[in-house]
């Protein structure tokens, strides 16, 4: 292969630790579970961001739920129906990083006390539908910037919570996009 060309020979270097390393390494400190020798994050940290992230998922959740009773008027039902589709996705985020919580050997804070200061994004309620949106907006784009600094937090040092954080951040981004297109049927 090295003398085709455009191909580089590949150095030396083996792919793996060696079987018998790797066994020995597995059995140490098996209480820590998902959490091995090779986790390079700073896990204390990476679990108060993710119970941060998780507050603001609440938080999100308890909005979107008020927003879909409580929403009236002549768009009231279609956009009733897109609260009610954000809040259930909000809770499957909360779901997602409460487990991961659990597997960093952390512990999920779903305490009420505090939630909202926890919460990166706020709840407002909203008088009107339009205002409604327009909070529900604004805690989107918070939502997103924060997911952004969470995903440049923990970088390669630990990518599975990088991968769950950028799924989470995809589904924020088209709910934002959601909103806008409601504001705009709305004609603001």
């Amino acid at each position: 292969m090295a003398d085709q060309p455009g191909v580089k020979p590949v150095p030396d270097k083996p792919f793996l630790t060696d079987i018998k390393t790797l066994r020995e390494r597995a059995r140490q400190h098996i209480e820590k579970g998902a959490v091995t020798e090779g986790y390079r994050a700073d896990r204390d940290t990476v679990v108060k961001i993710l119970n941060e992230a998780l507050a603001t998922e609440i938080v999100c959740v308890l909005r979107y739920k008020r927003h879909y009773f409580m929403a009236t008027g002549i768009n009231a039902e279609s956009v009733a129906a897109e609260f009610l589709q954000h809040a259930n996705e909000e809770q499957g985020h909360a779901d997602q990083i409460a487990q991961r919580i659990v597997q960093l050997g952390g512990e999920p804070n779903f305490n009420p006390d505090g939630l909202t200061t926890r919460s990166h994004a706020e709840y407002v309620e909203g008088e009107t539908l339009l205002d409604m949106i327009k909070e529900d907006l604004v805690a989107e784009r918070i939502a997103i910037d924060s997911y952004r600094e969470m995903i440049n937090y923990v970088a390669n040092d630990d990518p599975t919570t990088r991968r769950m954080l950028e799924g989470i951040l995809a589904m924020e981004e088209e709910h934002a996009d959601d909103l806008v297109s409601l504001l705009e049927t709305m004609g603001n």
